[in-house]
């Protein structure tokens, strides 16, 4: 890893995004996805509300690291709620 200067929390980190991606595309393989309308009055499927809930998230920490100058955890545990609203009503 020390030819590209990657730290392990940033390789964990895209270790985690591409597990995600697969664990969703075997759910849309086994299990077919049905679009469903949400707050946002347009027809979201798990893909979407995935990229919807991982951009969001970056905003959150990014606005944390601007605003705040508390622990990053903090950040990570209003991600997780963020997430659960998403996939919840979005």
């Amino acid at each position: 890893m020390e030819w590209m200067a990657w730290t392990w929390p940033t390789a964990a980190f895209f270790g985690v995004i591409a597990a995600t991606l697969i664990t969703f595309t075997t759910l849309a393989i086994k299990f077919p996805e049905v679009p469903r309308n949400g707050v946002l009055g347009i027809e979201t499927t798990r893909g979407d509300r995935l990229f919807i809930t991982l951009l969001g998230s970056a905003f959150i920490n990014l606005a944390w690291l601007g605003m705040l100058s508390a622990p990053q955890w903090g950040a990570l545990i209003v991600c997780l709620f963020y997430a659960i609203a998403v996939f919840r009503w979005v």
